[in-house]
């Protein structure tokens, strides 16, 4: 079963496939689709992620720069039983 993500960039609500062999996670995924280059924001995640004293801080330094990006709303599309 393909798994799918949806997020809202700009305003404007977007569905796209998603695969673990192409992306790394959903947010690399929905940049990717967007044409967005995230070579400076993974530097800086990762420099983070050396400083941190817990997995938090680098999931808040992530939710508010690609909120900063355009976009909100991420997440896998769950399939209705």
């Amino acid at each position: 079963m393909a798994r799918q993500v949806q997020y809202t960039f700009h305003g404007k609500t977007k569905t796209i496939a998603f695969s673990y062999d192409r992306h790394i996670d959903l947010y690399e995924a929905v940049a990717a689709a967007e044409g967005i280059d995230l070579t400076s924001f993974l530097a800086m995640e990762q420099q983070v992620a050396r400083t941190a004293k817990d997995k938090a801080a680098i999931k808040n330094f992530r939710q508010q720069a690609f909120t900063k990006m355009g976009f909100s709303n991420i997440g896998f599309v769950r399939d209705e039983p």
